[in-house]
C-alpha cells in the first residue's frame, strides 16, 4: 500500500491497492496524508507518500483500474477556487479527460475512489470547489465512489466539528471502517501477485464477475451517502447554534502567547525597556487572512459582524482585570522595580490590536469613549477594509492602517482579503484616513521577497492618505503555520529595513526619517510638520490629549483638535542616528553576543 501527496497507494498481500492523492500547498495537509498512511498501516497494509507533482495521470491513472487500486484524493482549494500549485496539472488533465471523447465515459470504469476536500467557507462561491470538481470529474469517467466526499473547513465558526483537523478526523474514522470492510471483502475476489514495486496484477475476470464487483461497490457507496446525509441533517441545528456562540472577547490571557506576554511585562517592571499597554480587542473576527498573522488563523473571519456581542463595559472591565492580574504575578520577582510595578498596575494605554479587526465591533465608538473616560489612551489598528467605519470613528489617540502591500496583486497575496472588492475598499480606507484630524499612521510590515520591491507604488499610496507618520517594521516570525509559507528567511535584518526606509523617504518630499527602534526592527518616517525649529515632536502628550477629548465632548463636537495640539518633543535617544538606536538609557539593556549577521542572502 502506498500513500501519495495527493496520492496514497496501499499495497496489501490481498492485492488491494490503496492510493491517496494529496494536492495541498501547506504542511498541515501533507500531515493529513501521512497520518492516514500510518492509520492504514495498522490494518496490516504498507503505505508510502508521494507528491502528485511527480505523478502523470495520462500514463498512470488508468492503470489503477487494472491494478484494483482504491484511490483517495486529499485536495485543497486555494486562491479564487483554484487548486494548489502542485495539483494544477493533475486537475487540468482530469477536467479535460472527463469531457474528451478520446478517453470515453468509461475510461476509469470500476476505479474505487474517495475524496476529501480542504477549504475555507468564508470564501463564498469558492468553498471546496477543487474537491467538488475532482469528485465530479472522476464520476464522469465512471470511477466508483466508495464513500461520500468529505470536507474540511478552516473557518472555526462554520467547521462542522470545530476545526479542519477535527473534520478530517471524523471523516478518517468512517473511511477506515469502510476500508476495513473492503480489505476483508476483496481478499477473495482480488487475488493475484504483487510486484516488489507495488503495482499488483490480478487474474483476468470475465465481464459478468467484474460487473458484479462494480455494482457491489456502487451499492455500498450509496449506503454511505445516505448515512452521511443523515448525519449532516442532524448536525444542522448544532452548527447554527455554534456559529452564534463565538464571543467577541477572549480572555486576555489567550490573546497573546503567555510566554511573550509575560516577557513583555517582566521587561517593563524590571526596567529592561518597553512600553507597557493593556492589549485587548473587542473583535476576534477579521476580514483578512494575512500570511504573517501570529494567530495562525485560529480566530474567526468574516466580512460583517455575525457573532454574539459583549457590551463595551464588560470588555473593558475584564481586560483591565486580566492586565492587572498578570502584573501582580511579578510581585516579589527578583529584579522587579517597585515603582515600575505600581506603574504597571495603573492602565494608561490600550492597544486595540493583536488579533481581529476592532473596527468591526458594532460598539467600537462607545468602547473608545469608555477608554477615554478612564483617561486611557487608545491605539487602534485597522486593516483598511472598512472605509465607512473609519469615517464614522470618534477621535482616537493614534489611528493605524496596515499597508501590507502597495499593489492589488501583492495585497491579495499577502493579506488574502475576503472582500471581492478589497482593492477599492483598501484605497477608500486610505482616503478616509486622510480625512481624520488626529494622529494617523501607515503601518508597513516588510516581508522579505514579498513586498520590499514596490517603492514607487508605496509612495503613491502615501500621497493618497497623507498620514502623519509611516511606521516601517520588519515582519516578526511567529512560528510554523499550516496557513502560511512564511519562514525566518522572510524576516529582513534591521539594516535591510533601514535601507528600505531611506529609499522610501527620499521619494517623499514632505517626510523625513525621525525615529528608530532597533530592538523592534522598526523605523518611523514623520511628516515635516512635526519638525519644529529643527527639532522633532513625534511623541504624544497624553494628558493634553485627554483634556482635548473632554473639551470636545463637552462642546458637543464643536471644539475639535488636531494631531499638532497634543504633540510632545522626541527624546534624543529615540531619534534616527542616535547611538541608543531607540533604547531608553534609563533602562538596563541586555544583549546577546552573536556573530556578525550576513545580510547578503548567500
Amino acid at each position: 500500500m502506498s500513500v501519495w501527496h495527493n496520492r496514497l497507494y496501499l499495497y496489501s498481500a490481498a492485492a488491494l491497492v490503496f492510493g491517496i492523492w494529496f494536492s495541498v500547498k501547506v504542511a498541515l495537509k501533507k500531515g493529513f496524508a501521512e497520518e492516514l498512511s500510518e492509520e492504514v498501516k495498522t490494518l496490516g497494509v504498507p503505505a508510502k507518500v508521494i507528491d502528485i507533482r511527480d505523478y502523470d495521470p495520462d500514463d498512470q491513472l488508468a492503470d489503477e483500474c487494472t491494478n484494483k487500486s482504491v484511490c483517495v484524493f486529499l485536495v485543497a482549494t486555494y486562491t479564487d477556487g483554484q487548486p494548489t500549485e502542485n495539483a494544477e496539472w493533475f486537475c487540468k488533465w482530469l477536467e479535460e479527460a472527463s469531457t474528451d471523447f478520446r478517453y470515453g465515459k468509461t475510461y476509469l470504469k470500476g476505479l474505487p475512489y474517495a475524496v476529501f476536500g480542504l477549504g475555507n467557507s468564508v470564501y463564498v462561491g469558492h468553498y471546496n470547489t477543487v474537491g467538488t470538481n475532482v469528485d465530479k470529474w472522476l464520476w464522469m469517467l465512471s470511477a466508483v465512489r466508495i464513500m461520500t466526499r468529505g470536507e474540511g473547513d478552516c473557518d472555526v465558526v462554520k467547521s462542522r466539528h470545530g476545526s479542519i483537523q477535527a473534520d478530517f478526523l471524523a471523516w478518517k474514522v468512517k473511511f477506515l471502517i469502510r476500508l476495513q470492510a473492503l480489505v476483508k471483502g476483496e481478499k477473495k475476489s482480488y487475488s493475484g501477485n504483487c510486484k516488489t514495486k507495488g503495482s499488483c496484477k490480478n487474474p483476468k475476470k470475465d465481464g459478468q464477475e467484474e460487473e458484479e464487483e462494480t455494482t457491489a461497490l456502487q451499492n455500498s457507496s450509496e449506503d454511505e451517502l445516505v448515512e452521511s446525509s443523515s448525519d449532516e441533517e442532524e448536525s444542522g441545528l448544532q452548527d447554527e447554534e455554534k456559529s452564534g456562540s463565538v464571543v467577541d472577547m477572549e480572555d486576555l490571557g489567550n490573546i497573546m502567547s503567555s510566554a511573550k506576554r509575560a516577557k513583555v511585562r517582566l521587561f517593563h517592571v524590571a526596567g529592561e525597556g518597553g512600553l507597557l499597554q493593556a492589549h485587548t480587542t473587542p473583535s476576534l473576527a477579521c476580514a483578512n487572512k494575512c500570511v504573517f498573522c501570529w494567530r495562525h488563523h485560529t480566530n474567526p473571519v468574516g466580512t460583517e459582524w455575525r457573532w454574539k456581542m459583549d457590551p463595551a463595559e464588560k470588555i473593558l472591565h475584564e481586560a483591565m482585570e486580566k492586565h492587572q492580574g498578570m502584573i501582580r504575578q511579578f510581585r516579589g520577582v527578583p529584579g522587579v522595580q517597585p515603582e515600575r510595578y505600581e506603574e504597571g498596575l495603573a492602565v494608561k494605554h490600550c492597544a486595540l490590536s493583536l488579533v481581529g479587526e476592532p473596527i468591526m465591533y458594532p460598539e467600537i465608538n462607545a468602547f473608545i469613549c469608555l477608554l477615554h473616560s478612564h483617561r486611557i489612551s487608545s491605539f487602534l489598528v485597522t486593516n483598511a477594509q472598512f472605509p465607512q467605519e473609519i469615517r464614522n470613528l470618534v477621535p482616537v489617540t493614534q489611528l493605524y492602517v496596515s499597508v501590507d502591500a502597495s499593489t492589488r496583486d501583492s495585497l491579495k497575496k499577502i493579506d488574502r482579503p475576503l472582500f471581492k472588492d478589497f482593492w477599492p475598499r483598501f484605497l477608500d480606507s486610505l482616503r478616509a484616513l486622510g480625512e481624520k484630524r488626529q494622529r494617523t499612521v501607515y503601518r508597513l510590515t516588510l516581508v522579505k521577497a514579498w513586498n520590499v520591491e514596490e517603492m514607487l507604488s508605496y509612495s503613491e499610496l502615501i500621497a493618497l492618505g497623507q498620514p502623519d507618520f509611516i511606521e516601517v517594521k520588519g515582519v516578526t516570525y511567529c512560528g510554523e503555520s499550516a496557513a502560511s509559507t512564511l519562514t525566518m528567511a522572510n524576516v529582513p535584518w534591521h539594516q535591510e529595513v533601514v535601507a528600505f526606509v531611506q529609499q522610501l523617504a527620499d521619494m517623499l518630499p514632505q517626510y523625513e526619517i525621525a525615529c528608530e527602534h532597533e530592538h523592534s526592527n522598526c523605523l518611523l518616517i514623520a511628516h515635516t510638520k512635526f519638525k519644529v525649529d529643527g527639532e522633532w515632536w513625534t511623541w504624544i502628550d497624553y494628558e493634553r490629549f485627554q483634556d482635548l477629548v473632554q473639551v470636545q465632548g463637552e462642546s458637543g463636537g464643536q471644539r475639535g483638535f488636531s494631531a499638532l495640539d497634543y504633540m510632545a518633543k522626541t527624546p534624543s535617544w529615540a531619534l534616527f542616528g542616535a547611538n541608543e538606536q531607540g533604547f531608553d538609557p534609563t533602562d538596563t539593556r541586555f544583549q546577546r553576543r552573536n556573530k556578525t549577521k550576513d545580510i547578503s542572502g548567500c
